[in-house]
């Protein structure tokens, strides 16, 4: 509805308004704190869910989503049906998706926080690279890299060797969470990402349960650090822009 203009038609088409945003969700049970990409609070803006049933953390990240495809495209079509202009996942291993979700749905599609990769590679001086932390270094492949456009020899480092992030978002051996041993173990892989290659100039975080943790490792190790949450905050911006007020230009 257009005031400005004098025109007071409401146009529908949509079944939910004010939240442009869809985001696929794997289904899980492990705690979603503040920063997580799964609660709702994280976001500065309405956001919509959909939770892709039987799409389970070990099954995308250690065993490929094989077989899960026609599922995440039904739930995004459902994302788009109730509104959503845009979408995103959960889990950056979805990145295997982005090409078939982009052309089943006909709206901008954004799987992975690893896309950022490029765009990072891009603001650092000669000389340096951008590293990924991710939850599993061991099951993150070259086909994972190169669907969002990242170089196949991209450094990187996984929490499989941690106290507690794997063991309870991946591995699913309890329902709670000691956030602190959590913090820990993405502080230590990025630590040890960064020791074994010099030239790290920035990381990408890949697991969007990861952002809670970002500002902790950009403290540890003094390089800029990069999440879903920067990602879909830039993704949203284009969705609706900003309006500046041009009433009062000096």
């Amino acid at each position: 509805m257009t005031s400005n203009s004098g025109n007071t038609l409401a146009r529908g088409g949509k079944a939910i308004y004010g939240a442009p945003l869809g985001i696929l969700m794997l289904e899980a049970r492990f705690p979603r704190i503040p920063g997580d990409m799964g609660n709702a609070t994280t976001w500065p803006f309405p956001v919509l869910y959909r939770v892709v049933r039987g799409a389970s953390p070990e099954k995308v990240v250690l065993h490929g989503a094989r077989g899960l495809l026609p599922d995440f495209i039904a739930a995004a079509k459902e994302l788009v049906d109730l509104g959503a202009e845009a979408l995103t996942t959960n889990c950056g291993f979805l990145s295997l998706f982005q090409q078939e979700l982009a052309a089943a749905v006909g709206v901008p599609v954004a799987t992975s926080s690893m896309m950022q990769v490029r765009w990072v590679q891009a603001t650092l001086p000669p000389g340096k690279r951008v590293g990924i932390v991710t939850v599993s270094g061991a099951t993150l492949t070259p086909q994972h890299l190169e669907a969002v456009g990242a170089l196949r020899d991209t450094p990187f480092v996984g929490t499989e060797n941690g106290r507690e992030f794997f063991r309870v978002l991946i591995k699913a051996e309890k329902d709670d969470m000691d956030v602190a041993l959590a913090r820990q173990d993405i502080v230590d892989a990025g630590r040890t990402l960064v020791a074994r290659h010099p030239d790290i100039g920035a990381i990408v975080l890949e697991c969007t349960n990861m952002p809670p943790y970002a500002a902790a490792l950009r403290e540890a190790v003094g390089l800029p650090v990069y999440d879903i949450y920067s990602m879909i905050n830039w993704f949203h911006a284009g969705l609706r822009p900003r309006r500046f007020d041009l009433t009062e230009i000096a």
